[in-house]
Parts: structure tokens; C-alpha cells; sequence
């Protein structure tokens, strides 16, 4: 059976690009595949190197992981800083992994150019930890969504230095996976691209938001002042909002506004409000099951400390192996 390895960082509540770019998929993924679901706290500090709430952070993302529909009987669901044998590879892939490579990463560039006062030694290797991640578990298979791309095609490069380095076929080539063949990229309410929580809180409409919280994030969302020709080409702020119909409205719903955009008779205002009624009726199953789970902390103690248990069974005889590889020998 293949593995599958993928996560979401730990800087909060999972929104609604997290799940039907990547959880969505986990679910479906858990029944045909050997799935490793992480939740990726190490990685959170690159961009948030002193949270205020950490482990609170883990938690509410572990909670939505289970509300969402990840079994843990059936998927490894594990905190990224409970298996240590993530950062040793991590050590021994950052001394094979060159300056020039990563500084050419566009998610780097793009991180330098927004935060210019946290350039940090983390963000600069990002790459290489996701590399750590997937090979710890010699996993094929990766759902990532098109920004993380480039750093799977790193993560290859990664494995294959290694095996070339050490002269061992050791390491599989891990690829982008997602059940849909296409791998989904969610917009934001800002009209700018992705959604995402260090886009802005207003950006993002989270799994446990309130139907109140969601109809106010989303009749606040970008526009234009509409269509002045008929069957124009729709600027990304406004395109943002039909993909985001596309994703939680009927194909008819969906028809109707884009027949009135075509023919100039599109009222934004009502399309909001349908797309935000359609929101709350898709997170509603999760949003109960997120409360249900949420006041049951002997349930979640039990799934961290199972998921972390069969995670290092994996990591610790991968990392036994990569040892004797390189060369490590106990006196």
C-alpha cells in the first residue's frame, strides 16, 4: 500500500481553503491509502516564531483534523514536534541542501518581500523540512496545494541527492497528489489570491466560524463596481467570489450569477448573501462536530499520544536506516 503524507500548520483554526484544498481529500484518501496527517507546529514558527498560544494552536487544529472526518484508526494523525526524528532528518538533508537552491524558492522571495523583519534561518529551509516530513516516512504520495508545489519538486531533488550522495536508492520519489487531479487552490475574501489566516483574519472564513461571523466576512469581501460590457472577462476579485461558489453553491446557483455578471445585471450584494448562506450550510455538520470534540480532552489526549506512537515506529526505522547510511555507528 502506498503512503501518503501531508499536513496543515499550526498557527489556528482551519478555514475553508484548508479543507477543500487538503482535508477534504484526507478523508477520502484514509480508506485506499497508509496515511500520515500532521499537524505542523515546527513549521508555524518560521512565520510565527513566538505564539502566543502554541499548544492551543495544536490542539484546535487536531480537533478540526477529527471534526473534518480523519479516523484515527484508520489515518496516523500526529503532532509534527512529537516524532524528534523529523528534525534529526531534518539536520542531515539542511547538509546536502545549497544556499543558492533555496534563496531561488518563490515562496522565499515572496515571505522577504511581505516580512522583511523576520528573515530567519527557519524560512530560508522551509523547504527542506517539508522534505523531512515526507521522506521520514519514504512517502509517494503528497496532496499539496500549487503554492507548494516547487518545494515538492525540492523534495525530490532532496531524495535523489541523498540516494546519489550515499550511493543508495534508499529514498522513493514523492509526488503531488490529490484525488481530484487537480489540486485545488481556494481564494480569499480579499480579492488578492489564496485564502489564508497570514492574509488577515477577514480573509479567511474558518470551519468553526458562526453564521453571524460568516455573513459579515463575506458581505465585506472585494468586489468591483460590476460589469460595463456584456460577457467581459472578470477581474480576480471578483472572480474569487465565483470559485468560492463553485466550491460550496449548486451548479445552478452558480449558472444564474454568472448568467446575470454576462448580462450586467449582477447586484453583488445578493451574491453574497447566497454564497454566505451556502458557506453556513457546508461547515454547519463540522462546525456541531468541532463543539462535540472540543470538550472531550481525554478523547483527544488518547488520539495524540496513539498518533504519535505509530508515527515514530515509522520515523525511528527510517532514521535507523539513514544512519547506518551515512555512516553512524554506535562504539
Amino acid at each position: 500500500m502506498e503512503t501518503v503524507v501531508s499536513g496543515i500548520r499550526s498557527t489556528g483554526k482551519l478555514h475553508l481553503g484548508n479543507y477543500y484544498g487538503a482535508v477534504k481529500n484526507f478523508v477520502q484518501m484514509q480508506h485506499e491509502f497508509n496515511c500520515f496527517f500532521f499537524i505542523a507546529d515546527y513549521h508555524s514558527l518560521t512565520t510565527h516564531p513566538t505564539p502566543s498560544d502554541l499548544h492551543g494552536n495544536v490542539k484546535q487544529v487536531l480537533i478540526e483534523y477529527l471534526a473534518a472526518g480523519i479516523d484515527p484508526e484508520k489515518a496516523t494523525i500526529y503532532v509534527q514536534s512529537d516524532v524528534p526524528e523529523i528534525a534529526e532528518l531534518y539536520l542531515y538533508l539542511n547538509m546536502n541542501a545549497y544556499m543558492g537552491e533555496l534563496e531561488r524558492s518563490a515562496s522565499f522571495k515572496d515571505k522577504v518581500r511581505s516580512h522583511p523583519d523576520n528573515v530567519n534561518a527557519g524560512l530560508l529551509t522551509y523547504p527542506v523540512l517539508m522534505a523531512a516530513d515526507i521522506l521520514i516516512h519514504k512517502a509517494t504520495k503528497v496532496p499539496v496545494g500549487k503554492d507548494q508545489e516547487q518545494h515538492l519538486e525540492m523534495a525530490r531533488t532532496f531524495a535523489n541527492r541523498f540516494n546519489r550522495l550515499y550511493s543508495n536508492e534508499y529514498f522513493p520519489e514523492p509526488y503531488a497528489f490529490n484525488f481530484s487531479n487537480n489540486l485545488v487552490k481556494i481564494p480569499g475574501l480579499d480579492g488578492k489570491g489564496k485564502m489564508g489566516k497570514s492574509e488577515g483574519e477577514a480573509n479567511a472564513v474558518y470551519l468553526s466560524d458562526s453564521p453571524e461571523v460568516i455573513r459579515k466576512k463575506v458581505m465585506r469581501a472585494v468586489t468591483d463596481a460590476g460589469p460595463t460590457v456584456e460577457n467581459q472577462e472578470k477581474p480576480e476579485a471578483v472572480k474569487n467570489l465565483f470559485d468560492l461558489m463553485n466550491v460550496v453553491s449548486s451548479a445552478d446557483t452558480l449558472q444564474h450569477f454568472d448568467q446575470l455578471y454576462n448580462s450586467c445585471q449582477i447586484r453583488y450584494g445578493d451574491m453574497k448573501k447566497q454564497l454566505s448562506e451556502d458557506m453556513i450550510i457546508a461547515t454547519e455538520p463540522m462546525r456541531q462536530r468541532i463543539n462535540d470534540i472540543a470538550g472531550d480532552s481525554s478523547y483527544l489526549r488518547q488520539v495524540a499520544r496513539h498518533g504519535a506512537l505509530k508515527a515514530r515506529e515509522s520515523a525511528s526505522k527510517t532514521i535507523k536506516e539513514v544512519r547506518e547510511i551515512i555512516g553512524f555507528r554506535n562504539f
